[in-house]
């Protein structure tokens, strides 16, 4: 089973973040391009050929994170479209957080794109 056909878990808060061990485990199961960064949230960059294709990416992963009740925020640009992923109510990273990167790389599959 792929960590993208788990469902996201709400976190009412009152646990710890991941452990890095754990992070660095679960981001081997993503594909690449997927990192932590240094507030420790997970973050990817994926490219398009236009605006008009960073914006329809962007538009699939909210309608994912609605219907997960799971939100990252997206940055859309020419060219491209970054999401960072992290539970605000912990201030670090779940699992959920690895299920909602890997459900934003089956949307960025579904639109023909390759893993970079």
């Amino acid at each position: 089973m792929s960590l993208a056909d788990n469902k996201c878990v709400p976190c009412r808060g009152g646990v710890p973040p991941m452990e890095k061990a754990r992070a660095q485990t679960l981001l081997a199961e993503l594909d690449p391009g997927w990192q932590l960064n240094a507030a420790g949230h997970l973050e990817r960059a994926f490219p398009f050929k236009n605006f008009a294709q960073a914006l329809e990416f962007a538009n699939k992963v909210g309608a994912v994170a609605e219907q997960e009740g799971h939100h990252p925020d997206l940055l859309v640009a020419w060219g491209k479209c970054a999401v960072e992923i992290w539970t605000h109510k912990i201030q670090g990273l779940t699992e959920s957080d690895f299920y909602l990167a890997a459900k934003a790389d089956r949307a960025f599959a579904s639109m023909g794109q390759a893993p970079a």
